[in-house]
């Protein structure tokens, strides 16, 4: 169970880990780009949606 949900947050974006929460050393620069243009994707989506307990959305998923 992530932590963000643990602590009660309404809305979760998983990332690659809490030392990197909007990025990914192991990608190159071009895939690193893809990679935090898909997480702002899935955080607008996140915060447009009405919840009503804490939901995770994952970076690439149309649904929660």
């Amino acid at each position: 169970m992530p932590i963000a949900i643990r602590v009660g947050a309404p809305r979760v974006v998983p990332t690659r880990g809490i030392p990197y929460p909007t990025g990914d050393p192991a990608l190159g620069p071009k895939e690193e780009k893809a990679w935090r243009r898909l997480l702002v994707q899935t955080a607008l989506r996140a915060i447009s949606t009405p919840v009503n307990k804490p939901t995770v959305f994952k970076p690439g998923e149309l649904t929660t």
